[in-house]
């Protein structure tokens, strides 16, 4: 929210950082802005919402903005039971924008931890990426453009972005953007294809040059890899670095799904698109994918009702209708697919789509006639400067034909000339005719390098953070200060302040809770203040004062928090518990 519509961007932006700076915690999953984002501005019940996300706890906040100042708050909600068991609200000026997102961060993830249980926090989580609070506007401004994906608002996110850096040229972020959306109105025709690619790759290795620790910029080198270089390794490789940097990076996790699919690897694929999905469930391009890994699996009705839902939602959809298309080709419905594309809006049909599924589906349906004259048109299209598209179609007509000779002399010659399409088609069900003859193994091996797929991440057991001495001497020092100084009774006790008490560091106590006691911060101090309630509820000069000052007096400071806790521990609800 913001005391001016036109600071949304801002506000969007902010939450957008927080978002990005909780991924960076090795062991929290956290949903992506799309997902998040759907949301936004509508009333649906918190239980809803976090079933359709697929989590346990909701992050919800808003920020006003007023001249220089701005007001942020932020709280945590049990997802499943909607109860809020933190909040926090700070009043800051914009001039600290940056320090403050990352104070938010971190006390997020620390309140978290308190709750789940262990995972090491960074001492900090957000980087500055300007010191212009003016280029970091426009640069928000971009990404909130860009993120309509559409050609016009791709086109103002560029204005956008050139702005943010003429004010700071070594911004990093806001030059990954620039490239982002050269890329996109290169891949839908709106800028020539090298054009719009080329500058792609000279943005995108400036921002690596500045940091080379930004997952949007290998993603986008794994694309150029791709789709302009016909080089699986690199786009492979690429696509894994982002991810290990940043494991929740929903773009990356969907490229290596489908990049495992095209190598037939459809388990691994599988799982990688799972990850996706416990990241951004409710993404048009999550949607997109999962159907097309359902094409690639030749579940032919299962993809096609996927992608009449992703079309639903987004009718401008050109890779969703291809696909769809193919599907009824492989259902053997083959008077819809040739006329598919004649409903569509002629602004996002691609000649060479039309022309491709008519040739396709009259050989198929053995229509000697009409499959020669499209073919002739087919080949007068592909000898077009942009005409990759329509010379893909040749490979797939003579595979799904099983003329095996035509086929693979195209994918030799693609590969000489690294054609864009060449990986995305070889391994296509439309060419399973194809698939038995020995050279379609061979070139396959070329194509997707077996190599890149022998080594296993293996995860070993996380070193422990004391020897035993010292394990030993730290336990009994917690319990010196629980159970005889009772500093469980401070309500504002967190981990980070009981840890300043034993003199280690935050991280350190929350391993310790974890490995020692298989207790996340809350359940241990919770335990003993339950405990303790329990001890005076009981003492006759308590009779007259409500649960909820007993339970105050023991430490607790939220009576869902109490109640929901006590429950949990005794069966009881603290009226029946004080009956017996």
């Amino acid at each position: 929210m913001s005391t001016n519509g036109d600071n949304e961007f801002f506000c969007d932006g902010i939450t957008e950082e927080i978002i990005n700076a909780l991924t960076k915690i090795d062991g929290l999953r956290v949903t992506s802005r799309t997902s998040s984002f759907h949301f936004k501005g509508k009333n649906i019940p918190i239980p809803e919402i976090g079933e359709k996300l697929r989590v346990s706890t909701l992050l919800e906040g808003s920020v006003r903005v007023a001249g220089n100042s701005m007001r942020i708050t932020a709280q945590l909600i049990d997802a499943s039971k909607d109860f809020h068991f933190w909040s926090e609200a700070w009043d800051r000026e914009l001039d600290n924008i940056f320090e403050v997102q990352d104070e938010i961060s971190l006390l997020i993830a620390e309140r978290l931890r308190e709750h789940f249980g262990h995972f090491e926090i960074q001492e900090h989580l957000v980087q500055p990426n300007t010191k212009s609070v003016d280029a970091y506007k426009l640069f928000l401004k971009g990404r909130q453009t860009f993120n309509k994906w559409n050609p016009e608002d791709v086109k103002q996110s560029m204005a956008f972005y050139q702005q943010a850096l003429i004010i700071e040229p070594n911004h990093a972020e806001a030059l990954v953007g620039l490239a982002g959306a050269y890329s996109f109105l290169s891949t839908i025709a709106i800028i020539p294809y090298e054009e719009g690619w080329g500058k792609c790759a000279e943005l995108t290795q400036k921002a690596l040059c500045i940091n080379d620790k930004l997952p949007d910029a290998y993603y986008q080198l794994a694309n150029l890899a791709f789709y302009t270089k016909c080089r699986y390794r690199e786009a492979f490789e690429h696509a894994t670095k982002a991810v290990s940097l940043n494991p929740n990076h929903a773009e990356s996790k969907r490229l290596l799904a489908f990049l495992y699919i095209l190598a037939g690897m459809n388990s691994e694929a599988r799982k990688h698109f799972n990850d996706t999905l416990s990241i951004d469930p409710l993404s048009q391009e999550t949607q997109f994918y999962s159907a097309y890994i359902e094409y690639m699996s030749e579940n032919y009705t299962a993809s096609m009702k996927q992608m009449d839902a992703s079309l639903e939602v987004n009718p401008m959809n050109m890779p969703a209708h291809s696909v769809k298309v193919f599907c009824l080709l492989k259902l053997g419905r083959y008077d819809e697919a040739i006329n598919y594309f004649n409903a569509l809006p002629s602004e996002i049909v691609v000649t060479s789509e039309i022309i491709g599924s008519k040739a396709l589906g009259y050989a198929l349906k053995h229509d000697t006639t009409n499959a020669e004259k499209f073919a002739e048109l087919l080949i007068d299209l592909a000898n077009n400067e942009d005409g990759f598209t329509a010379d893909s179609y040749r490979f797939l007509l003579a595979g799904s034909t099983a003329r095996n000779d035509d086929a693979f002399a195209w994918v030799e010659g693609a590969m000489k000339l690294g054609s864009p399409l060449l990986l995305l088609r070889y391994s296509d069900p439309l060419v399973n005719p194809i698939k038995n003859d020995p050279r379609y193994i061979q070139f396959h091996h070329k194509l997707f390098p077996e190599d890149l797929f022998g080594v296993k991440n293996k995860a070993g057991k996380k070193k422990a953070l004391f020897n035993e001495a010292e394990l030993a001497d730290y336990k009994a020092r917690l319990l010196q200060l629980i159970e005889t100084e009772k500093s469980y009774l401070n309500p504002k006790l967190s981990l980070r302040l009981l840890a300043d008490q034993l003199g280690i560091h935050a991280n350190q106590l929350s391993w310790l809770l974890n490995d020692s006691f298989g207790k996340n911060f809350n359940e241990f101090i919770n335990y003993y203040r339950v405990e303790e309630f329990k001890q005076l509820a009981k003492l006759p000069e308590n009779a007259k004062l409500t649960i909820m000052a007993i339970a105050y007096d023991c430490g607790f400071n939220s009576k869902t928090v109490f109640n929901t806790y006590f429950k949990k521990k005794t069966g009881l609800t603290p009226r029946e518990f004080l009956k017996n």
